[in-house]
């Protein structure tokens, strides 16, 4: 055998082959979470400058109002009738908790994993803006009154927007990393 028919195939150092980190840096992360802060504060700031409270304001006649209601309870109006002692605390705390550990979480995350990284930089700026709201006031202002016929969504805000979006968009990171795992593996 001659030198040239034994040599085999040298893989890489497996740094090599990693792709190049995402657009979604910690910086750009930071901007989302201020961006969704500040647009959430600033629009609740004007609902509650210019809308009566408990008052409806059409904006597209059989689908969608402009209210101006308070959220004493958690998402989605839960609690919000509840009568319990120390209830803005209570709140207040279980938001901090649940800031907290959605912080230490997206500290975690890679910086390949840009969906995440933005899902959750959505998540953070939105539950900033509520938390801001329950800490300073006891509720959260509310003003997005989605209907059709007589069924009404609950009412929500830009923070609750945010969250939800930054919700779905990370179950489908899931979805969309474990379905990539197993393509590669088979």
């Amino acid at each position: 055998m001659t030198a040239e028919t034994q040599t085999t195939e040298v893989s890489p150092p497996a740094a090599d082959l990693a792709a190049p980190p995402g657009f979604v840096t910690r910086r750009v992360m930071g901007v989302i979470t201020v961006v969704i802060l500040v647009l959430d504060q600033v629009t609740k700031l004007l609902v509650r400058t210019q809308v009566t409270l408990h008052d409806s304001i059409e904006i597209v006649p059989g689908f969608l109002n402009l209210v101006h209601v308070h959220n004493t309870g958690a998402a989605f109006g839960f609690l919000n009738s509840a009568t319990l002692a120390n209830k803005q605390l209570l709140m207040t705390a279980t938001a901090l908790i649940a800031l907290v550990a959605i912080g230490f979480y997206a500290s975690q995350v890679g910086p390949r994993e840009t969906l995440s990284r933005a899902s959750l930089a959505l998540i953070l700026g939105g539950a900033l803006g509520n938390l801001i709201d329950r800490a300073s006031a006891g509720y959260v202002v509310d003003f997005v009154d989605v209907y059709w016929r007589g069924y009404h969504f609950w009412a929500f805000n830009v923070a609750d927007a945010a969250i939800s979006v930054g919700a779905c968009l990370l179950i489908l990171d899931m979805f969309l990393t474990s379905g990539s795992d197993v393509s590669t593996s088979v």
